[in-house]
């Protein structure tokens, strides 16, 4: 292995990666958009079905055409903010994009009223292809503003709430920090540093813990005027928009309801005692009397010092979607054998991981920071399933019937996460081994299920305190977030008094005009569950049921594509199937003990 295989290849998606030519594209992409504006605009209140079909064509055909450079700007300041060239291409791609959004704002504020006008357009034949896209659309109507207010919105949040979100970014991706391992003083950047969390050594782990948030409380004022102006600005456009909640905008763009919501959350209250059963389980597997917030998700100490080269983990991944599909085995072998995953830790890298799709090339590119631990492969087992999404999506869908709201869009990527789990307990010959096996996916349910929830309790409490004149100053929204924590885990975790700052650091309170990202990764979770454990029950003839769930990108409803597996997703029965998937692990898991 060598480090270029793990540093991705940008270069298809720009004829040419000359900064003058990639501007030049930028250019062109503006220029094509205001050119599709003298044609269409003002007209679309008097297109026929086959006008508006026509109308809907030109426009997944731009995004196809200039889907490359905006892909190619963005992922190369995520792999390096500290680029200069990265900066400035980034920083020309956001103008370009503000300048598009402007000149387009008017397509789906005219096809709207178009739809309103004549709802029988929905029901033509010839947009057959599109009728849940312009169902989506319809729903949105109400709370559309006028093209010129559309278009100030998009120039005020370049500057303003999307500032914020790149701050935050920019923030982690830069910070180095200093902590002392093995009696020497080292200087790693965020993305290194947070591999600590995963150490066996375990004051090494709250040593990590407590630079890192200690760090980010200093800069406590930052966090907390970031929150509390994205938060604000969300509660204005919700009063304009005249969205009765703040959870309006994201059940629209998430193509779901608030009962399915509440059913969800109400199973997550329910079931809080099996997450703290787990946690009170693993305490004795890592033999101490309380779990500390350094321990949730670390390895148990019995299990194997397992290290995973690249190339083992591309092994892993491959041979665990392999087994359950040849073809989907074969493209998440190509992402690796195109380079098209992006794994080098380094300074200026952005945090976390993500997978963007690239529909044009019917593929995908990954960004993670790999330090060769089991939960480094189990993040690119994820990471590809939302590349096998994109795969069978862009196959079968166009752009506009791609716009997969995040509810649907974790599916494959948790259901690649159980397939390697399972491929793992098949291989595992010792009780150790299966226990960090059982061990690893129940902290990831735990984390994704339960965690998360946490953040939604905590996000619904940010925008009532704000309703109700509380000023959200750092300590304010510290002790918003450990309640909001405490409710899912109770007395079973002691916490390092640093951890209030924990929220300061999950970029989803930050992302620009995407508030409530939260309970879509709890959604997905116990969805996937559901349909693993149907997957258990029915073998292979369950195959085709999950590729066709996932090439139906967005032309079909959350609730539409549970029905067609049998399920309803309004009530919470549904959701208890997940849970029982997830009980059977911890039953497992106790059976080793």
């Amino acid at each position: 292995m060598t480090v270029k295989e793990m540093v991705w290849n940008l270069t298809p998606l720009v004829e040419s990666t000359g900064p003058a030519v990639v501007q030049k594209k930028l250019a062109s992409m503006v220029a094509e958009a205001e050119r599709l504006r003298e044609i269409y605009h003002g007209k679309i209140c008097d297109l026929s079905a086959k006008g508006l079909h026509e109308l809907l064509e030109v426009k997944d055909a731009f995004s196809l055409a200039f889907e490359g450079v905006m892909m190619y700007c963005g992922l190369m300041y995520a792999a390096d903010a500290t680029s200069d060239v990265a900066k400035q291409l980034n920083d020309a791609a956001r103008k370009a994009s503000m300048k598009v959004g402007q000149a387009l704002a008017f397509i789906d504020i005219e096809a709207g009223r178009l739809l309103v006008d004549t709802p029988s357009l929905v029901d033509e034949p010839v947009l057959a292809e599109y009728r849940h896209y312009l169902e989506r659309l319809l729903r949105n109507v109400p709370h559309q503003l006028s093209e010129a207010e559309e278009r100030v919105i998009i120039v005020k949040d370049k500057n303003g709430v999307s500032a914020w979100q790149l701050l935050q970014s920019d923030w982690l991706s830069t910070r180095t920090f200093d902590i002392e391992i093995a009696g020497e003083m080292k200087t790693l950047p965020y993305g290194r540093i947070i591999g600590l969390y995963q150490s066996r050594d375990r004051d090494l782990r709250r040593r990590a813990h407590q630079v890192v948030y200690e760090r980010l409380g200093i800069d406590e004022v930052i966090w907390a005027s970031a929150i509390r102006a994205v938060c604000a600005d969300h509660l204005q456009m919700c009063a304009l928009r005249k969205y009765p909640t703040p959870m309006t905008q994201s059940l629209i763009a998430n193509d779901v309801n608030q009962q399915m919501i509440d059913s969800l959350m109400k199973t997550i209250k329910h079931h809080v005692g099996l997450y703290q059963r787990y946690l009170r389980l693993k305490a004795r597997l890592m033999g101490v009397a309380k779990l500390a917030n350094y321990d949730v998700v670390a390895p148990l100490p019995q299990a194997p010092e397992k290290e995973y080269t690249w190339t083992e983990a591309r092994k892993e991944v491959v041979d665990a979607y392999q087994g359950f599909d040849k073809q989907l085995g074969g493209w998440v072998d190509e992402m690796f054998e195109k380079r098209r995953i992006d794994g080098e830790v380094r300074k200026g890298k952005r945090s976390g991981a993500f997978c963007s799709s690239w529909l044009a090339g019917k593929s995908a590119y990954i960004l993670q920071s790999f330090n060769e631990k089991m939960g480094d492969v189990y993040t690119q087992a994820h990471e590809l399933g939302h590349a096998v999404h994109a795969y069978l999506g862009s196959r079968a869908q166009k752009p506009s019937n791609y716009e997969v709201g995040s509810c649907i869009a974790e599916c494959g990527s948790i259901f690649g996460e159980l397939l390697l789990t399972e491929r793992l307990l098949s291989k595992a010959e010792t009780v150790e081994e299966k226990q960090a096996i059982l061990a690893n996916v129940l902290d990831q349910f735990g984390m994704a299920a339960f965690q998360v929830s946490a953040r939604v309790f905590f996000e619904q409490s940010l925008y009532d305190a704000i309703e109700k004149g509380v000023f959200l100053d750092g300590d304010t929204v510290s002790e918003m977030w450990t309640t909001a924590r405490n409710k899912i885990y109770g007395d079973t975790v002691e916490w390092l008094d640093v951890m209030k700052w924990e929220w300061t650091m999950k970029p989803h309170y930050y992302i620009a005009n995407y508030r409530f990202y939260n309970y879509p990764y709890v959604f997905a979770q116990l969805f996937v569950f559901a349909l693993y454990k149907l997957y258990r029950e029915q073998g292979s003839a369950f195959v085709s049921k999950l590729k066709n769930l996932l090439a139906a990108g967005s032309s079909k409803s959350p609730r539409d594509l549970g029905a067609e597996l049998g399920f309803d997703i309004t009530t919470e029965v549904f959701w208890e199937k997940g849970m029982k998937q997830a009980e059977e692990f911890v039953n497992m898991l106790e059976e080793t003990v």
